[in-house]
């Protein structure tokens, strides 16, 4: 299977057939971050982490390496403290000593990759493998000394300053309380699982006020009863979906399924199996947008620093709405009230349906990765290669969100109008962050002759 990103060891491979060592050539490219933040990916995936947690970890590992690029670039970029919530500035580089910022970004990546993923450690082996790239390059032994403590310097500052999100608190706070109640969330087959993280909005965010600060409206009342309701039309919806799913809608949902941790259960053995999370998912896309705009190093570091920002916020805001209303899964209610035996195309997830996760945080994202790279970016998305899925290709970044909405009605977990409002609140998360946080400075116009 062909990956369009470039692993540590073809990079090596590289470096042993060039003729001069010229590190910068190789630590300075742009599919070596990429790289990178694909390894901290697959880490998450094969640790089954959920995607709001995955978020958090995308979110500080490259904040931590934008903060180096900032530092080492100030003639365009700005740094991120007293922009993201509680952030200082980051310490000040040596002004004695060479440093090789590209390269101190990548190490920030994944030192704070490495400190907030589980199990703590899961890149070592990787960042040797940087390093010795780096050496292997020609990079001088005085520039690679000062590189690497300047890079430790600003991952410890983000370490610190992540403490402090109430993440840990959470770890501990009370479960959510199960009311088996017609409109209320139940857990559902296979799993029955518990309902998943039912405080992250209490996780401080990077750019909203405040976890309620972008709300989508209430849904619809529960009334099984009117068949014109548009609870009841809402219901029936999903059910008809996916009793008549064509193969184009079937190719939708599998590809926006992003599952961190499928259960399957065949006759009487049960078996996992995974995927990338929704917003790994993304984190690919932002690769492939880089790859095919030939973004710089720095102008890709801070397209992913982006996206993971809004996917972070995106998380939080669609938690508040989630846990605030406790909306009950189409499954429940058709299983109740009209198929005890149907089950939706895809597994439901452990938590509240209203908003949707996938489409609150697709459409956040979008809205960044437009201002980035513009509203008529056409890409071909082949992020789901690895899991035997086929591409799927698209004319610009919004209209894949509104698909990836759309696909958890196909999948049978979510209802028509979630699908709907939870655009629209992505959207506003996604336009917020785009609007308050200044990454680039104002270039200078230049005089016409």
């Amino acid at each position: 299977m062909k990956r369009f990103l470039l692993p540590v060891a073809a990079v090596l491979l590289m470096i042993s057939s060039c003729t001069t060592k010229n590190y910068t050539r190789v630590v300075h490219d742009p599919a070596l971050y990429r790289e990178s933040v694909k390894k901290l990916n697959d880490i998450i995936l094969e640790n089954n982490f959920p995607p709001m947690i995955a978020s958090r970890n995308y979110a500080y590992a490259n904040i931590a390496a934008f903060e180096v690029i900032a530092a080492g670039d100030q003639e365009n970029y700005n740094s991120l403290a007293g922009q993201i919530r509680h952030l200082t500035g980051a310490p000040k580089p040596p002004q004695d000593e060479p440093v090789d910022y590209h390269f101190a970004a990548l190490l920030a990546f994944c030192t704070v990759g490495n400190a907030v993923t589980f199990p703590e450690g899961s890149m070592n082996e990787y960042v040797s493998n940087l390093k010795a790239t780096a050496k292997d390059a020609g990079m001088p032994a005085a520039v690679f000394k000062s590189t690497v403590a300047y890079a430790d310097a600003v991952a410890k500052h983000v370490l610190m300053w992540s403490k402090g999100d109430n993440y840990a608190q959470t770890r501990s706070a009370s479960k959510h309380v199960i009311k088996d109640e017609d409109g209320l969330w139940i857990p559902t087959p296979t799993m029955y699982a518990p309902a998943l993280e039912p405080h992250w909005s209490t996780i401080r965010p990077l750019v909203l006020d405040s976890a309620s600060q972008i709300i989508a409206a209430l849904p619809p009342a529960f009334d099984i009863k009117d068949i014109k309701s548009p609870f009841y039309t809402g219901v029936l919806e999903v059910k008809n979906t996916g009793d008549n799913l064509t193969d184009e809608q079937k190719h939708i949902a599998d590809f926006w399924d992003d599952n961190p941790f499928k259960m399957n259960v065949v006759g009487h053995v049960s078996f996992a199996t995974k995927k990338f999370s929704p917003g790994g998912h993304w984190m690919n896309i932002v690769g492939i947008a880089s790859q095919k705009s030939n973004a710089d190093f720095n102008s890709t570091v801070a397209a992913y620093t982006q996206t993971a920002i809004a996917l972070f916020d995106g998380f939080i805001s669609c938690w508040y709405m989630k846990y605030h209303t406790n909306y009950v899964r189409p499954e429940t209610v058709i299983n109740k009230h009209f198929d005890p035996e149907w089950r939706p195309y895809i597994q439901t997830p452990p938590f509240p349906e209203y908003t949707s996760g996938h489409g609150v945080i697709s459409a956040a994202v979008a809205e960044t990765l437009t201002q980035t790279f513009g509203d008529d970016f056409a890409f071909t998305d082949t992020s789901l290669r690895e899991f035997g899925i086929a591409d799927r290709s698209f004319k610009s970044f919004r209209e894949a969100a509104v698909e990836a909405g759309m696909s958890r009605v196909y999948g049978g977990i979510h209802y028509g109008f979630t699908a709907k409002e939870s655009y629209t609140q992505g959207m506003l998360v996604g336009q917020l962050v785009a609007t308050r946080l200044d990454f680039r400075k104002p270039q200078p116009i230049k005089a016409s002759r």
